[in-house]
């Protein structure tokens, strides 16, 4: 168990906790509302949990949110699903984002990279006036607040403006990554029905041009619900018949004009990875994810006005609307549109030497394939800016955080943080006041009573238990879209604990209040009662050399047996032999436990993922379980379905 951590990999200094925006906020907050003056992060946590209207009003307060009509009270209902969030109060999100315009017009808002890794700068001034004239532009398309604009966009400025346009008009923001296939982007742009799409005629990747005209024409004839489409050339080509170009749209510079919307006003839709049946349309509010993502990345990602905060992402993934919100805190936000490795694996770090980033964010997949490939940051790059590293996505190895110590530097902030679309925002992950034990996450969030459950209902401390947030977060989902009776949102979270919400991943709190994730509750692999997420066999099967990635299942059969076959994908040149056998069960033996020795380990031509990268654990297990194909998967969420049908052939001739 990880509590057996004997010493911290990193603590911040004296200097850095006083300096540190959630000190101060602790100390602002003890004069004004009653907070603990000591204690440190802990004490303050507690509190944040205990007086949770208390707590929210502080976070208002101290980022100076602008209400143009004051809220009646911060909690109206506490109810989860349903809690009511500052009942009354109108504001605007894309107000809050632009703010920095007024003091600091002419310097960067947005550093835009391609695969050149050439910044490019668009000052504070530039992005307010062209979010002011497509703004106007909008509306005089008629479109109004609570109508849904779509973006088939890449992670450019141009998508940026087009989201703080739709906030500021009111409307429902929506968008796919282009690589996304049309079948992919209309079984979530059909649901919620867009007046507006924003498109690009192609993009770039691993040094290619991608033409996606095709494609663009065959959502505008999917999608009746379209008023306008607007054509952003990136390849250089011209705009199709009926189509707007972006530049008439953009270059009046006008000021914005921000529509005041209830608190709980949709801001945009979000879409879960959707294994099976169509992807969760998941709706979060204007001022919910304001004060969230303020609390978030103001105090515990510590970003200012002198910071630059670069995460890889698309925009088909929750962390770009997390990335953009890097402007509530008036920090300079970075935009990456390329591949994570060209045009070789260092790519990202060469990316945050070139644009000074502060605060970079990526995958720990990239963490690892950096390790795997020999990679030395520090020796090639100057992260001297460098402050933290952070990781998400899925678990950081305790090998990640070893090399990012001794190859990136001995006093870097390792912030893997764990949190998900549903709220978009983190559970748990980044505090700049406490240290960072290997494999684990620092604390859970301000304002988010997280917890490990047992099956009973009962915390767990130093034991594998439940997720479960048992107060309401004003990220949650104010409601799935197409869900009038409010039952798969309930059914999502909601099913196993009443009023209580329930992630599906197993994590341990540790008793210095740290978490360890562990992976997916639903997927988990549960021997003799003995758990085990899969993330701790990925973790040490993949040092191995030869494994290029793995994929662990655990199905339980009809007879009351148990089947847990390991998958593999080798890397190029690896067989699977005789000795390759023996150090895999050996290795997993050793570090792991011995009744976790996979029964059949299984070479594969590839490991299937989601649309953002996540393995594929669930749907594989229900191929092996005997599911059609059709139900057992969302075929628009996979990156390649080709690789599932290995799965299912495999499934029939045991079957």
């Amino acid at each position: 168990m990880s509590t057996t951590n004997p010493s911290p990999l990193w603590q911040p200094t004296a200097e850095g906790i006083a300096q540190a925006q959630v000190t101060k906020f602790q100390t602002w907050a003890a004069e004004r509302h009653g907070a603990p003056a000591d204690g440190g992060y802990p004490a303050l946590h507690r509190w944040s949990v205990d007086e949770l209207d208390t707590f929210w009003k502080a976070v208002t307060e101290w980022f100076d949110v602008r209400f143009s009509t004051p809220y009646a009270r911060v909690l109206g209902d506490r109810a989860m699903p349903g809690a009511a969030w500052f009942p009354g109060g109108t504001l605007n999100y894309a107000e809050h984002a632009l703010r920095a315009a007024e003091t600091r017009a002419d310097e960067p808002a947005l550093l835009y990279v391609d695969e050149t890794h050439e910044p490019v700068p668009v000052t504070w001034s530039e992005l307010r006036g062209q979010v002011g004239s497509l703004a106007a532009e909008l509306r005089a398309l008629g479109v109004r607040p609570g109508d849904r604009v779509s973006g088939y966009l890449p992670n450019i400025p141009q998508a940026v403006v087009a989201l703080l346009a739709t906030a500021a008009v009111g409307g429902v923001w929506t968008s796919c990554a282009p690589d996304f296939g049309a079948r992919s982007v209309l079984d979530r742009f059909q649901q919620v029905e867009p007046v507006v799409l924003f498109a690009v005629d192609g993009y770039r990747y691993g040094g290619k041009q991608h033409d996606r005209r095709e494609t663009v024409a065959e959502l505008r004839r999917e999608l009746p619900t379209l008023r306008a489409v607007v054509h952003i050339p990136l390849l250089g080509t011209e705009a199709p018949e009926g189509a707007l170009e972006w530049s008439a749209l953009t270059s009046a510079d006008v000021e914005p004009v921000f529509e005041q919307v209830p608190f709980d006003h949709p801001l945009w839709v979000l879409y879960s990875s959707g294994t099976t049946g169509l992807p969760k349309a998941i709706v979060q509010s204007q001022g919910g994810i304001l004060v969230e993502h303020l609390k978030q990345l103001g105090l515990h990602c510590d970003l200012g006005p002198g910071d630059r905060f670069f995460w890889y992402t698309s925009t088909g993934w929750m962390m770009w609307n997390f990335l953009v919100s890097g402007l509530l805190t008036g920090t300079t936000v970075v935009l990456y549109d390329g591949s994570p490795g060209y045009p070789d694996t260092g790519a990202q770090w060469r990316i945050a030497e070139r644009t000074g980033a502060t605060l970079f964010g990526t995958s720990a997949a990239y963490v690892m394939a950096c390790r795997k490939a020999d990679v030395h940051p520090s020796r090639d790059f100057d992260l001297s800016r460098v402050r933290c590293v952070a990781t998400t996505g899925s678990p950081l190895p305790p090998d990640g955080f070893r090399w990012l110590h001794d190859e990136v530097r001995d006093d870097l902030w390792i912030a893997s943080v764990s949190g998900g679309t549903d709220v978009c925002s983190c559970f748990a992950g980044a505090v700049p006041t406490l240290p960072v034990y290997i494999g684990e996450l620092q604390a859970a969030g301000l304002g988010t009573d997280l917890q490990s459950w047992d099956a009973g209902g009962k915390p767990l401390t130093d034991e594998v238990g439940e997720l479960v947030v048992t107060n309401p977060m004003p990220s949650m989902p104010i409601r799935f879209w197409n869900d009038p009776d409010g039952s798969r949102y309930h059914d999502s979270y909601f099913d196993t604990y009443p009023g209580v919400w329930r992630h599906g991943d197993w994590i341990t709190i540790t008793s210095r209040g740290s978490v360890v994730i562990h992976g997916r509750s639903d997927s988990t692999l549960n021997r003799g009662g003995v758990r085990m997420g899969s993330a701790d066999i990925y973790e040490a099967v993949e040092r191995l050399p030869e494994i290029k990635e793995s994929l662990v299942i655990g199905v339980e059969q009809p007879d009351g047996g148990y089947w847990m076959p390991l998958f593999v994908h080798l890397a190029p040149g690896a067989a699977l032999d005789e000795d390759l056998l023996n150090r895999i069960k050996g290795t997993i033996r050793e570090q792991l436990s011995p009744r976790h020795v996979p029964d059949e380990v299984i070479e594969v031509p590839g490991v299937p993922h989601t649309l953002t990268g996540k393995r594929i654990e669930v749907p594989v297990k229900r191929l092996l379980q005997g599911a059609s194909m059709e139900k057992a998967v969302n075929v628009g969420s996979v990156d390649n379905v080709e690789l599932l049908r290995f799965y299912e052939k495999l499934a029939r001739e045991r079957g």
